[in-house]
């Protein structure tokens, strides 16, 4: 099942690949269906849905994209868009992630895909992860049908995760404290999971679960990606055992935490498109607040715009990048909300908002110790941090 909103002038299609976690056994398929019957089963969906952020039609909240035909596929296969395996005697659940992106593609054909120019597809978190590995697939798959012309590409939000050690190891007992390197691998057999032949090809038989990592498969695209990725990824955290609440933060927790910045910066660097603003926070391009955040004030619309304007120009003759218009933008700041324009933090008991330095303290900043490290007066730091330079 999928939802559209048609624009009969337009020539640019996305497909939106809604995100929600995952699961990999029986047990937390149970809980899951028990508790997120939405990411399970069309039974109790909507029969419309209303667009926001780069899914919406308000040309105020979507600059660039408010006249696309838009695609939301919502995720009911728990399966980080991969599976391919029906309900079966072993297995009581079908897992066609996979599968329902190409009947997706299939049927769009007949409602005007077939004439398309450009075709994005687009994901956040889940969702995200799965654009890494389909968006080949789909460019495949339209060529096979004889569409040739139509340009395919993907932007993947908050979907480029590390397998990196997690801040306290724990068992590999549900979802949230599995490692994804675990999680992973155990889904993979469990949904019959496929990945992109290029990328299978760089690894070992079983040993495919790499391809779910985005540094590891994007070298191996062919098409062009876009990525946007906090720098301090809630969900990476959360799956890292970093748990920000209540608790001031200690210094382990702290130095992880932006160790954490620096390693996914450094995964970033040779990522021709990106956008990476250091804030700590989870899936942007469908939040109707999306076109607030910038980095080198460059705000992620104007990004993604500049984006297209560098494949169009490169289609034609293939010169430098465009003067003015970035697409290569990640924060150097090295902490959580250093960027001035990240999302508003609130308080998780209270509801309050913070400020940065607030923020900053009730994580356990120690602003005399870090003025140190610096060489910077105290003052001269907390002033820095409110104006977020």
């Amino acid at each position: 099942s999928y939802y559209l909103k048609e624009s009969k002038g337009s020539r640019r299609w996305l497909l939106f690949l809604e995100g929600g976690w995952y699961c990999f056994n029986r047990e937390n398929c149970d809980t899951r269906y028990d508790t997120m019957r939405r990411l399970m089963s069309s039974r109790e969906w909507p029969a419309t849905r209303v667009g926001t952020g780069i899914l919406s039609s308000q040309p105020e909240e979507n600059p660039h994209w408010w006249n696309a035909n838009m695609v939301f596929i919502p995720y009911c296969s728990s399966d980080v868009w991969s599976g391919a395996s029906s309900k079966s005697e072993k297995n009581e659940y079908a897992f066609m992630g996979a599968l329902i992106i190409q009947e997706v593609i299939k049927e769009l054909v007949g409602k005007g895909l077939s004439t398309a120019k450009v075709l994005l597809l687009a994901g956040s978190s889940a969702g995200g992860t799965g654009v890494l590995l389909n968006v080949d697939r789909v460019a495949e798959q339209l060529e096979e049908m004889g569409y040739q012309g139509i340009q395919v590409r993907g932007l993947a939000d908050s979907g480029w995760f590390l397998d990196n050690k997690q801040y306290r190891r724990t068992d590999c007992i549900d979802t949230i404290t599995c490692a994804p390197t675990e999680a992973i691998r155990r889904g993979i057999r469990y949904w019959n999971g496929i990945v992109p032949e290029r990328c299978k090809l760089q690894f070992k038989e079983g040993e495919e679960w790499n391809c779910f990592f985005g540094y590891k498969i994007y070298p191996t695209l062919r098409c062009p990606v876009f990525v946007v990725q906090w720098l301090f990824d809630e969900a990476q955290l959360t799956v890292d055992n970093v748990h920000l609440t209540g608790q001031p933060v200690q210094e382990g927790q702290w130095l992880y935490i932006q160790n954490l910045g620096r390693e996914l910066r450094n995964t970033l660097k040779d990522v021709t498109a990106s956008f990476a603003p250091a804030c700590l926070s989870h899936e942007i391009i469908t939040r109707n607040h999306w076109t607030d955040i910038q980095v080198k004030g460059t705000s992620l619309p104007r990004a993604l715009h500049c984006w297209d304007r560098s494949l169009h120009e490169s289609n034609k003759n293939g010169k430098a990048p465009l003067k003015g218009c970035p697409i290569h933008l990640i924060d150097s700041c090295p902490w959580p909300h250093c960027n001035p324009s990240c999302p508003t933090i609130r308080d998780q008991f209270t509801g309050q908002e913070m400020n940065v330095i607030q923020f900053l303290m009730h994580m356990g900043f120690d602003v005399q110790k870090m003025a140190q490290q610096q060489g910077l007066e105290p003052s001269k730091l907390l002033g820095m941090l409110s104006s977020g330079n």
